[in-house]
């Protein structure tokens, strides 16, 4: 008999490219084509900021995992939302205020935990995605016994409230996206006696994406770098623009291209090129024909965005803040970061104008790319994982092959 995965996750569909949602996602339907009976908790919410349920409820199989929807009865405001944010971040509350908050938050789907709860034996494991949302803190209680969390977490204010600690105490388990992450978390809350493991995600090497048709494209709009993700403030985009502008000053051939959804206004600038959504293969080819990727976020677990340009050997700029993205960097000696206007210039003036630099720095981050996150590798991490939970509560961490 088959093991039976179930995964809980605020949103959930092959039109939803979130970081932590592409990553359950990725996961999910590889395991199930090893042959793990995977079932996914969701919502009917595609908007990550509004909440609103734009798919159906019901279920549904979507590439070998069955899909469980509920709908989201409240949808959330986000001026209101973030202003109570701020009081509660930042003002003495009492323990009621954060429990509105985690409402507020949302995703606001009492039936998604009536079901999981109804429904948490018919389960062998559970992996609970994300930390920070309604269905993780409710999902978590409705589930007995041992249960894995991949908190997809950055260093923010929301984990420095008092109901998070009920968050990291549930899990048995924890899969960990970078050692930055572990070591950021481990700060926080007590990991005695749980199990961990770093693990992320899988990365596709793709056989030479710049001889691809599609290529062609690209090699037209060079010398560029590439931006690959949703187009917000909130991922450092303002600040890449501003960094951008004063910086082509000195390279006036340079173009920045952007791939992703748009949720902000673009600069006038003749040499800024916002291109839309664009096909996986055809994303991986840009990539490739890039002079770097840029990855501006101060607030990252593991970039999946990063990876896949190491995989093309193409380097990484990355906002020298987010530990993770900057350990991408010294780790595999595969990119360069920067913290200030002055710190970006320096690093884009070393990727345009030193060809073997970037030589260097690409072949580095395929190597980094094949050591640690190929999917075989991923795979097995969770093999082990589901097993090393039958012997809770005296959980052992076996070492990965």
């Amino acid at each position: 008999m088959n093991m039976k995965i179930a995964f809980l996750i605020q949103r959930y569909g092959p039109e939803v490219m979130g970081g932590s949602e592409l990553h359950c996602a990725m996961i999910a339907e590889r395991l199930a084509a090893r042959g793990y009976d995977c079932t996914v908790y969701t919502t009917t919410a595609k908007d990550y900021v509004t909440w609103q349920p734009d798919y159906v409820q019901g279920e549904s199989v979507i590439n070998g995992v069955r899909v469980k929807r509920y709908d989201v009865i409240r949808a959330r405001d986000i001026a209101s939302f973030n202003a109570f944010s701020d009081r509660i971040f930042f003002q003495p509350h009492e323990r009621a205020d954060e429990l509105e908050w985690m409402e507020r938050q949302g995703p606001y789907s009492p039936a998604l935990i009536q079901a999981v709860e109804k429904e948490a034996d018919l389960h062998d494991r559970w992996v609970f995605f994300t930390y920070l949302y309604y269905n993780t803190y409710w999902g978590l209680k409705a589930v007995p016994g041992p249960k894995t969390l991949v908190p997809t977490a950055h260093d923010e204010p929301a984990l420095r409230l008092g109901i998070m600690r009920e968050v990291f105490e549930r899990p048995a388990a924890f899969m960990f996206n970078t050692e930055a992450e572990k070591a950021m978390l481990a700060r926080h809350f007590s990991f005695e006696g749980k199990y961990q493991e770093t693990v992320g995600v899988g990365v596709d090497v793709p056989d030479r994406p710049e001889a691809w048709p599609i290529a062609g494209k690209y090699r037209d709009l060079q010398p560029y770098i590439l931006y690959a993700g949703r187009i917000e403030p909130g991922k450092g985009c303002q600040e890449m623009f501003d960094y951008f502008v004063r910086a082509a000053e000195r390279h006036p051939k340079l173009r920045l291209l952007l791939v992703g959804k748009l949720l902000m206004p673009l600069p006038e600038h003749p040499r800024i090129h916002y291109l839309g959504f664009v096909p996986p293969d055809e994303k991986t080819a840009a990539m490739a024909m890039a002079l770097a990727t840029i990855h501006p976020s101060h607030f990252e677990s593991l970039c999946m965005a990063a990876l896949e340009s190491l995989a093309v050997r193409t380097p990484i700029l990355v906002q020298g803040t987010t530990d993770p993205l900057r350990q991408h960097c010294i780790q595999g000696n595969a990119g360069l970061f920067y913290a200030t206007a002055d710190e970006f210039d320096i690093a884009l003036d070393l990727l345009v104008r030193d060809d073997r630099l970037r030589e260097v720095l690409g072949r580095n981050g395929l190597a980094y790319v094949r050591k640690n996150y190929t999917w075989e590798r991923i795979l097995d991490k969770y093999a082990i994982l589901f097993g090393a939970l039958t012997s809770w509560p005296s959980l052992t961490i076996p070492p990965t092959p």
